[in-house]
């Protein structure tokens, strides 16, 4: 019964007859509303207003015909001093209290529910929580769902929940004050919903204080969770702030929802970081197995912890450590709250170095085992052997020092010295071990063989590529276009992970073969060696000429490939130009090269040198996007990707004893680099290769070099740590990525998917409220068919009854044992109905589309209740 309810029950009692109504509202509800009241042929009078004898004469003699409505803000007086008593008597009384108002309007249908609507008279007296309330009510709910709902109203949820209503609370103390109290507080136990709350709470969670709190319930909430998570018992300190056992479930449920929020996620992050100080949790946790607390995800702490100890197991095992088990953890724990790196970083929670840390520790174990493969060192007969070993697996060497490196600095960036030690080790492994056996072996192959006769069988030599691979592919096709791209300094492994990139994106098509570099391997003659040519040569001043042109500049290349119809542009350039601009510019041209240059611009500058990784990163994501626009807006649909050379490069920085100190420059030196020395007749040396670029390059002109032994340097002006120009594999295995678009047929093979995940079993039962559902990944990853990670969780309806786990399906096994894992659910503790279907469901967390859903039905043992 509102205002208008009021209104039209009033006009009723007059419509029926009686002139004279009297209304005493003790409680004062509706003072301000009667000035308002509106009732066609209706006189109001206020009793307190004035006196009764005047309104006895009003009514009875001076307007006896007149209807009278008399208004009293205070109960009636006694018989004995009611001076209106015999008026009263033959009139009508009307009442119209809040509560039965509020009972009308809310709609609800149990009538004693008025008393309890009366003793929350103080939060019914606002319109707007009333409008707040209403929205949440249904006709059916008890005592306590309204006091719920009012409480979810004050804090203007939407949801009203036990757990919605509590992580509302906790999100609302200001700045993760562990002794901070929620803005609303102040309200609820001003409209006397305190009590209520905590009730709500015991029965939640089975918390019962005499003097409860936010704090001390939510560090037990947090314990308990730690709890109920681990496989392995709390120690003593923590042990006594476990909740009951039966409801262990249920604060896991509330935390995971906290955490999974979008909304409040962060205030998670900042409470949880102080409940794990307020614990001196950094003290408890020594005596903990990694494996026991796989499924911990209570506090950033533990994180660390977890990921210390796999460090720890790492740098202990390095000699015959089992990577798939180092990454089968670290996996699992990216996949968790603290390293997920999909989610936000903040202060309380650096997720993304928290994630690298977990990336670099894969790195380490992978480069250890494959260290392991070989011993005491390589073992390769020939020099055909070792450089396809090298393109065939040795680069993944390379590869994984630049992971590890890079997931480091994203560590180390936030200031953490975890991965220090491990540093140690792994540039011990790549720098002492990997790159002194590696030039030791080759270095061999390149004095008593490769200096007379460079080439490699069944390889072809740089200088080969425009006539074997551009000239071959254009011939007979007058409509074809050729794109080489050519990116200054890009290795071989980078190229790898460029093909796996590009094998990745629908219609594309790419393959990888290593060429022959040119030696000495620096730019002048890298780039003059791909461009077309029939003959090299060298000016007194060691400037390289194709077909007696100059090769320097971008002009003076564009000029060269003039006279096959081609021509030369910067890569910015081309990205930059529009699409019918674009179209336009290579229109004419059957072949177009196109410059780029990220990783030689940062690397070879003491300044910059140090980012070298950084820009190979940023290489391999510009050159895919190039590739991508070439085909799709220039309708490119033959691409080479290639380099001038190679690259060397070690995190630490080069001493004295990788120098090989020139005391003199010898007689007819025309240049002189860190890598690689250019003159005529030169003397030989014991400190260098001494050879003829008439034999390596294809060069005349009598131009012969030094370049320094192993990965040494001649000098370290203008940084060391990033070098070329030597015969070391990284500088001189010169990648060879083609691509294609495909078409037709070939064009649907290009799609790609995520992998396919099973629950397996046909019929699924949960009997207990911590459930366990083996998954299968239906295939194996490749380079078509993507991981998947998903959001597992058992639904009633749109609404999780479990915690949320996500897990990734990654696996690139062929056996299906392999593809299995397992996920552990926690089911709130609660009534089921037997007969009802509940689903699990697998949630793709990128794109939120389900991936696939099973029915469950949930008989909950009755031995779980004790």
């Amino acid at each position: 019964m509102n205002e208008d309810q009021v209104a039209a029950a009033l006009a009723k009692l007059f419509e029926e007859g009686h002139r004279v109504v009297f209304w005493n509202d003790a409680d004062r509800e509706f003072e301000e509303t009667v000035p308002a009241l509106s009732i066609d042929g209706v006189t109001v009078l206020r009793l307190d207003g004035i006196p009764a004898l005047e309104a006895k004469m009003r009514v009875e003699r001076e307007e006896p015909n007149t209807r009278f409505l008399l208004y009293a803000p205070s109960n009636p007086p006694s018989p004995s001093e009611d001076w209106l008593l015999d008026m009263r008597l033959y009139s009508r009384s009307f009442r119209a209290d809040r509560a039965s108002i509020v009972h009308g309007e809310l709609g609800l249908t149990e009538q004693h529910l008025r008393d309890h609507l009366a003793a929350r008279g103080k939060f019914l007296a606002s319109k707007d929580r009333l409008a707040r309330l209403k929205k949440l009510i249904e006709p059916t709910d008890t005592a306590a769902a309204i006091d719920r709902k009012m409480l979810a109203a004050l804090l203007k949820l939407d949801q009203h929940d036990v757990l919605n209503v509590l992580t509302a609370l906790y999100h609302s103390i200001p700045d993760g004050d562990l002794d901070g109290s929620p803005a609303a507080w102040e309200d609820i136990e001003k409209f006397e919903l305190a009590a209520p709350f905590w009730t709500m709470v015991q029965e939640q969670f089975g918390y019962a204080e005499s003097s409860p709190s936010l704090r001390n319930l939510l560090i037990r909430l947090m314990v308990t969770d730690l709890a109920h998570s681990a496989t392995q018992e709390l120690p003593p300190a923590l042990k006594h702030l476990h909740l009951p056992k039966v409801f262990a479930a249920n604060a896991s449920v509330c935390l995971s929802h906290w955490r999974d929020s979008h909304t409040r996620s962060q205030s998670y992050d900042r409470l949880s970081k102080a409940v794990a100080d307020a614990l001196k949790l950094d003290t408890q946790l020594g005596g903990f197995d990694i494996e026991a607390l796989l499924d911990a995800k209570t506090f950033l702490l533990v994180e660390k912890y977890i990921a210390s100890t796999l460090r720890d197991r790492v740098i202990d095992t390095a000699s015959a450590i089992n990577a798939a088990a180092i990454k089968a953890i670290a996996t699992q724990r990216q996949d968790g709250y603290w390293a997920d790196c999909e989610r936000p970083s903040t202060d309380a929670a650096p997720r993304e170095a928290m994630h690298a840390v977990y990336d670099a520790l894969i790195a380490a174990a992978d480069l250890f085992e494959l260290r392991g493969e070989f011993g005491a060192g390589f073992a390769y007969t020939t020099a055909q052997e070792m450089f396809r070993a090298y393109a065939d697996r040795l680069y993944r060497f390379d590869r994984l020092y630049r992971d590890f490196t890079e997931a480091a600095d994203k560590a180390k960036a936030q200031g953490w010295d975890i991965l220090k030690t491990l540093r140690d080790r792994v540039e011990d492994c790549y720098g002492t071990w990997f790159l002194t056996n590696l030039s030791l072996k080759w270095g061999g192959f390149v004095e008593t063989d490769l200096l007379n006769d460079w080439r490699v069988p069944g390889v072809m030599n740089q200088q080969e590529l425009y006539r074997q691979k551009i000239t071959a592919a254009l011939m007979g096709d007058d409509d074809r276009r050729a794109f080489v791209i050519i990116s200054d300094a890009l290795r071989f492994e980078a190229a790898q992970e460029l093909a796996d990139t590009l094998n990745g994106t629908y219609r594309i098509q790419a393959s990888i073969d290593p060429l022959l570099g040119v030696l000495p391997s620096y730019t002048a003659l890298g780039m003059a060696a791909l461009l077309p040519h029939k003959k090299l040569t060298y000016t007194d001043k060691g400037e390289v000429l194709a077909d007696g042109q100059p090769t320097g500049t971008l002009q003076q290349r564009s000029d060269i490939l003039a006279s096959v119809g081609g021509i030369a542009v910067k890569a910015d350039d081309l990205r930059s130009m529009k699409k019918d601009v674009g179209r336009a510019f290579v229109k004419p041209h059957k072949v177009v090269y196109v410059y780029h240059n990220v990783i030689d611009a940062t690397g070879d500058h003491l300044a910059t040198e140090a980012d070298t990784f950084d820009a190979v990163r940023k290489a391999v994501g510009e050159l895919s996007d190039l590739v991508r626009l070439i085909i799709n807006n220039l309708n490119g649909s033959y691409i080479l990707v290639t380099a001038d050379h190679g690259f060397l490069y070690q995190e630490s920085a080069p001493d004295l004893s990788d120098k090989n100190a020139l005391a003199d420059k010898p007689l007819g030196t025309v240049k002189a680099k860190k890598r690689y020395l250019l003159g005529r007749t030169l003397p030989d040396s014991d400190k260098a290769y001494h050879g003829s670029t008439e034999t390596t390059a294809k060069a005349d002109g009598g131009m012969e070099f030094w370049v320094p032994k192993g990965n040494n340097r001649f000098h370290f002006v203008g940084g060391a740590r990033f070098v070329h120009g030597g015969a070391m594999l990284q500088e001189i295995v010169v990648p060879l990525v083609t691509v294609r678009q495909a078409r037709g047929a070939a064009q649907e093979k290009t799609k790609t998917k995520p992998v396919g995940v099973t629950v397996l079993g046909s019929t699924h039962k949960i009997t207990t409220n911590r459930c366990r559902f083996d998954l299968i990944q239906t295939e194996r990853v490749s380079d078509r068919v993507k991981p998947v990670t998903l959001d597992i969780a058992v639904y009633e309806g749109d609404t999780a009854i479990t915690n949320v786990q996500r897990i990734t399906f990654d696996s690139e096994s062929e056996n299906y044992d392999e593809r299995k894992k397992q996920v552990i659910l926690s089911l709130q503790n609660r009534t089921y109905d037997k007969k009802r279907t509940y689903h699990l469901i697998l949630r793709n967390t990128d794109t939120g589309v389900e991936e696939n859903r099973v029915d469950v039905t949930i008989s909950i043992a009755f031995t779980n209740d004790f």
